[in-house]
C-alpha cells in the first residue's frame, strides 16, 4: 500500500471476508478501531427508533379513544357467545428474544394451550367459536395488542411476533429466522400486506419481515399503514 501511495498508483484491495458475510455490511468506527457490522439494521439508530415510537403513539393513543365503543362492545359479545375469559394472553418473543405476553380478544373455545403449542389456525379451525370466527377476519380480535404497543412490546409495524416453540423449530428450518428479532413485533407487517399471513409461506414471510427489518424508512411504515387498512376486509388469508 505503502508503495502504491508513493508511485500514485490507485490501490484497491478485495477482503476475503466478504464471503462470509450474508448482508450488505456496515463499517462503525468506536476509538479509532473500524468494527464491521455484518447487517445494516436502520432501528439500531437512536434517532430513528425515536420516530418511529413517535407514529406508534400518535396513531394508537386515538385509536384507543375513538375505537373505545368498538373494544368494550367486543369484550361484551365475547363474554356472552362463549364462556372463558375475554382476553386471550399467549407468550411471544419479540425485540432481542424478549418474551412478552400479547393480548387478543378471545375468539375460540377454551382448550389445552400446551397439546396446542405446535398448531397454527387453519380456515376451517373447530376450535373457533362463531362470533370468533367474525372477529378474526375482520381482524377486531388484535385491536387489544394496541396495548402491547404502549407498553412497548410491540409496534404498529414490523415483523409478527412468535410462540416460543414455533421460533425455536423455525430458527433451525427456516434461514435467517431470527434475524425478525432484531427489531420489535408489529400488529401488521410487510409479509401480512403482501399476502403471507396466517397459514402461508414461513419462508416467504420470513423473506419479506428481512427486508422490512434492513430497509426500514418511516415512508415504508406508512405504506405498510393503508394497505392494511384497505385489506382489512379483503385478506382471504385472515381466519
Amino acid at each position: 500500500m505503502e508503495t502504491c501511495e508513493k508511485c500514485g498508483v490507485r490501490a484497491e484491495i478485495v477482503p476475503d471476508y466478504y464471503r462470509y458475510m450474508p448482508a450488505t455490511p456496515h463499517i462503525d468506527v468506536i476509538e479509532g478501531i473500524p468494527f464491521i457490522q455484518i447487517r445494516q439494521v436502520p432501528l439500531d439508530n437512536l434517532f430513528n427508533r425515536f420516530i418511529k415510537r413517535f407514529f406508534d403513539i400518535i396513531l394508537v393513543v386515538p385509536a384507543i379513544i375513538i375505537l373505545s365503543p368498538l373494544l368494550v362492545i367486543t369484550a361484551i359479545l365475547v363474554k356472552i357467545t362463549s364462556p372463558g375469559p375475554i382476553i386471550f394472553k399467549q407468550e411471544r418473543l419479540g425485540l432481542n428474544k424478549e418474551s412478552f405476553y400479547m393480548y387478543k380478544f378471545r375468539s375460540m373455545k377454551v382448550h389445552d394451550t400446551e397439546g396446542e403449542k405446535f398448531q397454527w389456525t387453519t380456515k376451517d379451525d373447530h376450535r373457533k367459536t362463531r362470533f370468533g370466527s367474525f372477529i378474526r377476519k375482520t381482524s377486531i380480535d388484535e385491536l387489544p395488542q394496541f396495548f402491547n404497543i404502549l407498553k412497548g412490546e410491540m409496534s404498529l409495524i414490523g415483523p409478527r411476533p412468535e410462540r416460543p416453540p414455533l421460533v425455536d423449530k423455525f430458527r433451525e428450518e427456516v434461514p435467517k429466522y431470527m434475524i425478525k428479532h432484531h427489531v420489535r413485533p408489529g400488529m401488521t407487517g410487510w409479509a401480512q400486506v403482501n399476502g403471507y399471513r396466517g397459514n402461508t409461506s414461513i419462508f416467504k414471510r420470513i423473506e419479506h419481515d428481512i427486508y422490512y427489518v434492513e430497509n426500514w424508512r418511516l415512508s415504508l411504515d406508512i405504506v405498510i399503514f393503508f394497505r392494511t387498512l384497505f385489506n382489512l376486509f379483503r385478506d382471504k388469508n385472515a381466519y
